[in-house]
């Protein structure tokens, strides 16, 4: 009996080193495919990375069909306390968005409404769990992991699957080609407060080119929430490493500040 009880909890011993040798293993993979991954975004160019500015077209969409085209231009730049964006639309480039967290703008030539704290914070939001963000910014973060899941086929791409975990137990999916190894598709669940449910957001990346300092970035991105087409950017040109002022993230002086 006691031989019996030994060989039962050796055999249960036996179990769990090997399910943590497979999650080791897992993790291993992982973080050696997100280390392929940036290399082939453009190694020391991606990692210093600093400023981008995509311009071309942007399309807005509603129930799949097209509510609103307009060209576009988009300054980011990656600072210490997370990353900012200028948003500028129009041919006349007279429609501004400024995001810079805590604060967001809504800028015409009439002055300046302040957006909803939900709009700025959903914005961090997405910056968070954006795969380029974390690769920069966030990839010796304490308590973040790499997975894998193994191979797949996505939209007809041989793909690696990486499950990316922080800790505060966001997950954000990763779907890389496993001849590029660049990110193909990216998957999260955002709650949100107004409908008191969560929200399946997907965004798709494809038409790599070299776009400064050696950095593969996508042309063309495409983004989904339940399943819906929500957002297209359509790049005509992509400038990496720009020297981006930082009061071209800040309300212009004098600008009339209009209520909500």
């Amino acid at each position: 009996m006691i031989r019996n009880q030994i060989t039962r909890r050796g055999f249960i011993s036996l179990t769990a080193t090997a399910v943590a040798l497979r999650a080791q293993t897992a993790q291993e993979r992982g973080r050696k495919i997100i280390d392929d991954t940036i290399q082939a975004l453009g190694g020391d160019g991606f990692r210093n990375m600093q400023t981008r500015t995509e311009n071309g077209r942007a399309y807005s969409f509603y129930r799949e069909q097209i509510s609103g085209l307009s060209i576009a231009r988009i300054y980011t730049k990656y600072g210490p306390s997370g990353m900012m964006q200028r948003q500028v639309f129009g041919k006349k480039q007279d429609e501004v968005v400024l995001l810079n967290p805590p604060e967001g703008w809504d800028i015409t030539y009439r002055g300046a409404t302040a957006l909803p704290a939900e709009r700025v914070k959903q914005f961090q939001e997405t910056s968070l769990h954006d795969v380029f963000y974390i690769l920069l910014k966030r990839f010796q973060e304490p308590g973040i992991a790499f997975e894998s899941r193994g191979k797949d086929v996505v939209e007809n791409l041989p793909v690696e699957v990486i499950d990316i975990f922080d800790a505060e137990n966001r997950n954000v999916t990763v779907w890389i080609h496993s001849s590029t190894m660049l990110p193909v598709k990216q998957r999260y669940l955002r709650w949100d407060p107004t409908i008191n449910d969560r929200r399946e957001e997907v965004t798709r990346f494809s038409k790599y080119r070299e776009s400064g300092n050696g950095v593969m970035w996508p042309w063309d991105l495409q983004r989904e929430r339940d399943k819906e087409k929500i957002f297209e950017l359509y790049s005509d040109h992509v400038t990496i490493g720009e020297d981006l002022k930082g009061d071209l993230f800040q309300l212009p002086a004098g600008v009339k500040i209009l209520k909500k």
